[in-house]
């Protein structure tokens, strides 16, 4: 009797109990009053003790708002789905719960170097405003902004987004340029032989075009941290799309947010097109410094006028352009996104000496089978010719 007299006497403190009632029932624990003590006074403190808990515990239960009863700032509940406790994604809440941490970690960060945000650039201040890198990505900038060659590289924006996504962009590049001139010449070696000499010219342009467009097959498909600022109301549907593509295809997504495959294909699209006017532009400079070498030859020695053609410019151009669009593009997005930074940095990314060598291994592997089809393409479409001494023996 203490029990549901307790139960039905209304308490100043607490609210009706239909409105509990309908809120316990809901859910499939035990009602209330099968836990409660049998001391009417224990119970009475009990429950006036306990009062917020009810609304706390099943402020989260699924369906509706989210069910925020005391109509308190909810952000960690989703529209639609509720949320769980701790805030991660369930419903429409999740990007906002993200933006929230990733600025809360990178203001501790900063608090923690005795830094302010307003000593940061202003494209960094204003992601770490928007809730848009996490701390770790302001630590690494700490980090780099101590060199003060790496200080002042980063005053150029598209370096600063690559080397906040990957502390080891700039050693990949000098990587990818060393290697080039060595790796190239000997896959043209392996390719041609006894006639290497005899085409000698061909090699060269070969290696020219290398050399210039090795740095733009790291630069372009390398994973970033976008510091952009948002496009112009006025911007058309195109120019959005592209604008919220990620620069690799198969980069990890930052806290808070997230890439569609069609954003994803984008990408490739958009650095397909830009590597294409790439190698062609290195093509046409390439093959115009080959032909005037091999007039000059010509003008010296007259006997190898007959041996040696003039390489095609705009084919030869062209079909650069195609093979840095489809076959580098799609090379260079795998190994940068997929083999590096998601295979090769979570495994070793506290052995930076072992990453290093790693990826000097694979981008070594990566540009003497590039050198390889390129030879194998550029003679299947017949803007290069093998000599007649090896067109015999094959």
């Amino acid at each position: 009797m203490s029990i549901a007299a307790c139960l039905f006497t209304p308490s100043p403190s607490f609210s009706p109990l239909p409105k509990i009632i309908s809120k316990f029932t809901t859910s499939p624990p035990p009602r209330l009053y099968l836990s409660l003590p049998s001391s009417s006074s224990s119970t009475t403190t009990s429950l006036r003790h306990r009062q917020p808990s009810p609304f706390l515990t099943f402020s989260v239960l699924p369906g509706g708002d989210g069910g925020d009863v005391n109509h308190n700032n909810n952000n960690n509940s989703g529209g639609g789905g509720g949320n769980n406790d701790d805030g991660k994604d369930k419903g429409g809440g999740g990007d906002e719960n993200a933006g929230d941490k990733n600025k809360k970690e990178a203001v501790m960060v900063l608090a923690e170097a005795g830094r302010s945000v307003e000593s940061l650039p202003q494209d960094l201040a204003a992601a770490i405003q928007a809730g848009r890198i996490p701390g770790s990505v302001v630590e690494r900038f700490l980090g780099l902004e101590k060199s003060g060659f790496m200080q002042w590289l980063m005053q150029f924006g598209g370096f600063k987004e690559r080397l906040l996504a990957d502390d080891l962009f700039l050693a990949k590049v000098a990587m990818e340029c060393g290697v080039g001139i060595f790796t190239k010449t000997a896959a043209e070696y392996e390719r041609r032989r006894e006639n290497f000499f005899k085409e000698l010219e061909i090699v060269f342009a070969d290696v020219v075009m290398a050399i210039i467009a090795d740095f733009m097959l790291v630069y372009l498909p390398a994973p970033t941290v976008s510091l952009r600022p948002p496009l112009a109301v006025s911007a058309g549907a195109i120019s959005k799309f592209f604008y919220s593509c990620p620069d690799n295809a198969f980069q990890v997504a930052l806290p808070g947010t997230s890439y569609s495959l069609l954003q994803r294909f984008g990408a490739v699209m958009r650095n397909g097109a830009k590597l294409f006017a790439v190698g062609t532009t290195s093509s046409l400079v390439g093959t115009a410094v080959t032909n005037a070498l091999i007039n000059a030859r010509r003008a010296v020695d007259k006997s190898s006028a007959s041996e040696v053609e003039n390489v095609p410019i705009l084919s030869t151009s062209v079909a650069y352009g195609v093979y840095m669009a489809v076959s580098s593009n799609l090379r260079y997005q795998v190994l940068a996104g997929v083999i590096e930074q998601r295979i090769l940095e979570p495994l070793l990314h506290q052995h930076k000496l072992m990453l290093s060598a790693i990826c000097f291994a694979v981008r070594t592997g990566n540009t003497f089978l590039g050198s390889l089809l390129w030879v194998d393409y550029a003679r299947l479409v017949g803007i290069q010719k093998a000599h007649e001494e090896n067109t015999a023996l094959e």
